[in-house]
């Protein structure tokens, strides 16, 4: 009787075992490798009140693998590691990059808004080792008085704790309003 009680446990741990050795962690270089997932735009109808205008929200996908899952920071910055980025190139944890297409020509345009950008801490309170994901980015820009609709396109790099910087990636060109300058 016991041996028929005991039978069907150990072939359920015996099936366990075997389907947890077909899970191998992945093997994935330190430094944080991204890929261009897709952008995406929508208007956002204006409404009553201050600051609730027109305007469009562009939502920027991209795919993350990173050996040792040291993306992310914790918020708010620590100020170690605040003075860390601040040192290195006076960027976060990632960088967008727009490039607006004037007479034929993309040409770098300097937003404030993206300046110091930050991942939040991806792992937090598990434990280390190789992470993959999608991260959306997401930028706004309103229907001032005067806009022109300007193709437009972004550069997107992100670097780990350790200051390992990713690959760039480049999206897709996007119509967003720009306020005539």
């Amino acid at each position: 009787m016991r041996r028929q009680l005991i039978q069907p446990y150990i072939f359920v741990v015996g099936i366990a075992l075997t389907l947890s050795s077909c899970f191998n962690e992945p093997n994935y270089s330190d430094t944080p490798a991204i890929d261009y997932k897709g952008i995406f735009k929508y208007t956002i109808e204006a409404s009553k009140g201050v600051g609730k205008g027109k305007r469009d929200s562009v939502v920027i996908t991209i795919g993350f693998k990173d050996g040792d899952g040291n993306i992310g920071n914790s918020i708010p910055l620590p100020r170690a590691d605040s003075l860390q980025y601040a040192t290195n190139g006076n960027w976060g944890s990632y960088r967008i990059r727009t490039f607006r297409l004037r007479n034929k020509v993309y040409e770098e345009v300097n937003l404030a808004v993206n300046n110091a950008l930050f991942i939040p801490d991806l792992t937090k309170g598990k434990p280390k080792g190789a992470i993959e994901g999608s991260l959306d980015f997401n930028q706004i820009y309103q229907y001032g008085s005067g806009y022109k609709f300007f193709p437009t396109k972004y550069q997107i790099e992100i670097r780990d704790r350790t200051l390992n910087v990713s690959n760039t990636v480049e999206t897709d060109t996007i119509s967003v309003p720009w306020t005539n300058e």
